[in-house]
């Protein structure tokens, strides 16, 4: 019996990137096609089947702890980014400035999809959500170069509202204009609330 179930609902990739080296620039380089293999897209600095732990997991491991890598690809809405520039007074905001890695068009409350969701590819690729990916400042920095007095605005703008991060469970190419459709994991919602 499949644990993941379709939705009536498809996104389609309008824009697509990499970041070549994190070190010298946290844009993404805008491409039409990426090749996705098991540590993530070739080429991508955020790719590797792992990574070393950092602020995001601080209350699990160490920083520098070797962990599995499920934040291969930065993946963004062009509503959600559309959102976001007008809440931050700009005409559009560019997905290289907060290095995307895939724009995708038509899911709606997209950074909130559920966890293990997938996204599948007409190549055969698919695509796994790890969870909702924080704002953070870093991204300011290039928006603010882009767009002097703007910069300090992203973090508040786009919470969130910044998209997810997926890690590859199928290999295959993705390109500019191909429909991906989405599955979603076939359970009930946890029903016990946790405190904070």
């Amino acid at each position: 019996m499949p644990v993941l179930k379709p939705v009536d609902l498809s996104a389609e990739i309008v824009w697509l990137g990499h970041v070549p080296d994190r070190d010298a620039q946290l844009e993404s380089r805008e491409c039409d096609r990426l090749q996705l293999c098991f540590a993530g897209p070739v080429g991508e600095a955020h790719g590797g089947l792992t990574r070393p732990a950092c602020s995001r997991v601080a209350n699990l491991y160490p920083r520098g702890t070797e962990i599995r890598n499920t934040r291969q690809i930065s993946i963004v809405s062009e509503e959600e980014l559309d959102t976001i520039a007008r809440e931050m007074d700009l005409p559009a905001l560019d997905p290289s400035l907060v290095g995307a890695g895939m724009v995708l068009r038509g899911l709606p409350d997209f950074s909130h999809l559920p966890p293990s969701s997938r996204l599948l590819a007409p190549s055969g690729a698919a695509l796994v959500v790890d969870m909702e990916n924080r704002p953070c400042t870093l991204t300011a920095r290039p928006i603010e170069t882009a767009h002097p007095g703007h910069g300090a605005r992203f973090k508040r703008a786009a919470r969130g509202r910044r998209g997810v991060t997926a890690w590859v469970e199928a290999e295959g190419s993705v390109a500019r204009g191909d429909t991906l459709r989405l599955f979603i994991p076939d359970q009930p919602q946890w029903a016990f609330s946790p405190s904070k």
